[in-house]
């Protein structure tokens, strides 16, 4: 199979060496994204458009292989093409004859032809005659260039010639390692993972850092989307992973800081921890989800204060977004399903927030405030790569593992609903429960008490993990089921 790649049409209007300069960290980003499915593949061009080629006939991995190409950023769209070399009109209407002759027996079609370098004929002049030679040929019912219900498609550059059989859609943004790297502050609900896609798609390397507030399985369930993000949207580039025990600063503002500002304290605490971290990792931007007024600590007068803490830049890509349009985008990039099962952990709640945070007040409420329990926080804090979060939350922990089924226990398919589509797991009389990961902090307390449960997935890391935590939270009826 071969594939065209058109990149975003922004990169088109730099100047010659940036332009150069992104389309091959382009190039270099497909090979990283689709090596694991085609060690072999050839990427090659650096202009106009890229050439993806590949070997594999698998169906299952060549659309593995076009899937990951439309989550990466840098792209307009790509074409699926068999190439030949450019032959004469007849030649043309053969190869076309060859790929859609079977198409267009009854059917009104178009013919389009896209020409680059020096003929002595014009695309209209192919589109004609060739056209008429498959109208004529092939049993067309009529030609309409504006509602066809089949279009020929074809590109002649040079000396080839490409006949196209599908289009499929680009991220867009410039691709990832052309621009600069950002910190995304990461609580795993709709806000801050669809923040996180917005600056990716844009093209900028996103970090992730966490503060945890006090609950494990929140922490858990923050990895899970971040590994999620990056696997589809960032895998070309190495992400950085970060967690900041925030429990004891937590505690420290129920104790010392009026309630009407508890929840502008926390978040300017966020702030100055997460420069922090930025300028350890020397990265250029902190990202956060906030919009407008969506709660109390977003009113201008807020974030105004909010951002008083650092000198760090602080984007917020949702700032005017409506919160429907924001869970829309979560749902379509595939995150809405992690925030409506992210477990929550709210330590610091007011009674009654204030919306108009007076900067002399607010340093008047921290002036309380002990800044050696943020030292600690950010001492104690874990740093790991993104890409292997869950392996290394999954070593070595204490869950019983079973290799067969025993009669009346039940396997929870906890792989996300994607993987239990392509490839179901179907156990000769036992009963299978699909439960995604992502919600078995919130389903599992729903089920049967007296029933014993295995958990399972591809790699047996989630299961674990999972398991692990059910069996923390009191849970004495689950395993995990590794197949022999």
């Amino acid at each position: 199979m071969k594939l065209i790649v058109k990149v975003f049409q922004e990169i088109t209007i730099k100047s010659r060496p940036v332009r150069k300069r992104f389309i091959r960290q382009l190039a270099k980003n497909i090979r990283t994204v689709l090596r694991d499915l085609d060690p072999e593949l050839l990427v090659e061009g650096e202009w106009d458009n890229l050439e993806v080629e590949t070997r594999v006939a698998d169906p299952k991995v060549l659309r593995e292989m076009i899937e990951r190409l439309t989550c990466t950023p840098g792209i307009g769209h790509f074409l699926e093409v068999h190439e030949y070399p450019l032959g004469d009109f007849d030649d043309i209407l053969e190869k076309c004859k060859t790929h859609f002759g079977d198409k267009l027996p009854g059917k009104v079609f178009s013919m389009r032809c896209k020409r680059a370098g020096k003929h002595p004929f014009t695309s209209i002049d192919v589109e004609r005659y060739v056209g008429g030679g498959l109208r004529q040929h092939c049993g067309a019912a009529g030609v309409s260039l504006k509602n066809p219900e089949v279009e020929v498609r074809i590109e002649i550059r040079h000396d080839r010639l490409y006949v196209i059989h599908a289009q499929h859609p680009g991220l867009g943004g410039y691709p990832l390692g052309a621009l600069e790297q950002v910190l995304v502050l990461m609580s795993g609900g709709f806000d801050s993972t669809v923040a996180a896609y917005q600056m990716m798609r844009r093209g900028m390397i996103s970090h992730f850092v966490f503060f945890n507030l006090g609950g494990r399985a929140h922490e858990l369930g923050v990895m899970e989307v971040a590994h999620y993000l990056w696997e589809k949207f960032g895998r070309s580039q190495r992400v950085l992973f970060v967690s900041v025990p925030f429990e004891e600063v937590v505690g420290e503002i129920l104790t010392k800081v009026d309630d009407s500002y508890m929840g502008v304290t926390l978040k300017r605490m966020m702030l100055r921890a997460a420069s922090r971290v930025a300028e350890r990792l020397e990265l250029n931007a902190l990202v956060t989800g906030e919009a407008i007024s969506q709660v109390s600590s977003q009113t201008l007068p807020n974030l105004s204060v909010i951002d008083r803490v650092t000198d760090t830049l602080v984007l917020r890509p949702l700032i005017v977004s409506h919160k429907q349009d924001i869970i829309d985008t979560a749902t379509k990039i595939g995150t809405a399903e992690f925030a409506k099962h992210m477990p929550e952990y709210c330590g610091v709640i007011s009674v009654n927030p204030t919306t108009q945070a007076k900067p002399y007040r607010v340093d008047h409420e921290e002036s309380k405030f002990d800044m050696a329990v943020l030292d600690r926080a950010l001492e104690r804090s874990t740093q790991m790569t993104v890409d292997r979060v869950i392996d290394e939350l999954g070593k070595d922990l204490p869950v019983e593992m079973v290799g067969e089924v025993l009669p009346g226990q039940i396997v929870v398919d906890i792989r996300h609903p994607d993987a239990q589509d392509d490839e179901p797991l179907e156990l000769e009389g036992i009963e299978v429960l699909p439960m995604p990961f992502y919600a078995i902090n919130s389903k599992f307390k729903e089920l049967d008490p007296n029933r014993q449960y295995l958990l399972y997935c591809d790699k047996g890391v989630m299961s674990r993990l999972h398991a692990h935590h059910l069996v923390n939270e009191g849970h004495t009826n689950v395993r995990v089921y590794r197949p022999e």
